[in-house]
């Protein structure tokens, strides 16, 4: 040994390789600051982190805060399996808070049930506010109901222990209500508010609604004694009403919420008919709107 210090071969190739890491560094992760592209249904965005955190109670804000997975189009991008057309209309109202929509906009149901999906409270709220000035922009109008209700009996097994059950009946109101209305702004504002509840969950009875100036409902009253999952396995569907989040388990509850949302649009009740006893047993309204 002379004394000179010498680096090994193995110390002289991790430097190398330290030094390696160096002049390329190991890739960051984005910032998050850094723009976000999504695909939405084949369309491409481009937005911010902060724009779509902006709600953070969404379904958005919990997907980019980190609370939900988010799945990766071949590219990279964010994907999302909902109508990319409508979505523009969504992410303005992320960055602005205000609803922005052409004059002659003609797709607001979709928009609705896309808003429902992204679950932006906000955006909800202003679509049925928008869909209430739509209707009062409208001329006359005229919405008609008539109402049936029968009595039938459900058949349904009760467990008295693990082992032991035994078969119990019931009576059963069913009501059916047919709605025609020449507004069908009306009757979408209509069925923003009623809710069916199938399966443990409310849905929204717009989804029934197949002609924009026709529609009818079928639900029943709660029944005493009857299990919970017999609603769901003998497909019997009850009515709510929101906000009051109301069980509507007679005909004068239903009359009654109707008139409500009614009158709010601007309808009157039309004193020429029907026959002052039908309007009293709840089998026929009819009410109209001047402008």
């Amino acid at each position: 040994m002379d004394g000179d210090s010498r680096e090994s071969p193995d110390n002289e190739g991790r430097d190398c390789w330290k030094e390696s890491l160096d002049y390329f560094p190991a890739p960051q992760p984005p910032a998050m600051s850094d723009p976000i592209t999504l695909n939405v249904g084949g369309k491409l965005y481009t937005t911010s982190l902060a724009t779509l955190t902006s709600f953070p109670d969404s379904m958005l804000g919990a997907m980019f805060s980190g609370k939900m997975p988010t799945k990766r189009d071949s590219q990279g991008n964010c994907f999302i399996d909902r109508d990319g057309k409508v979505f523009r209309y969504i992410l303005n109202f992320l960055r602005t808070s205000h609803l922005d929509l052409p004059e002659d906009f003609q797709e607001m149901g979709l928009l609705r049930r896309e808003a429902d999906f992204y679950q932006v409270q906000p955006l909800i709220e202003a679509l049925q506010e928008k869909e209430v000035e739509l209707s009062k922009a409208e001329k006359n109008a005229m919405l008609n109901i008539t109402l049936n209700q029968r009595v039938q009996t459900v058949h349904f097994t009760v467990r008295e222990a693990p082992q032991i059950y035994s078969l119990s009946s019931s009576s059963m109101e069913v009501f059916n209500a047919n709605i025609f209305s020449t507004s069908c702004l009306f009757l979408k504002l209509l069925g923003s508010k009623l809710f069916y509840c199938s399966n443990g969950n409310l849905s929204s009875i717009t989804s029934h609604l197949q002609d924009p100036n026709h529609l009818t409902l079928d639900w029943v009253a709660n029944v005493e004694g009857l299990p919970e999952e017999e609603y769901t396995k003998q497909n019997l569907k009850r009515l709510w009403v929101v906000p009051a989040n109301k069980q509507i388990n007679s005909f004068q509850v239903f009359v009654e919420e109707v008139l409500k949302i009614a009158l709010s649009d601007g309808f009157c009740i039309d004193s020429s008919h029907p026959h002052a006893l039908d309007f009293m047993n709840n089998k026929i309204i009819r009410l109209i709107r001047y402008r």
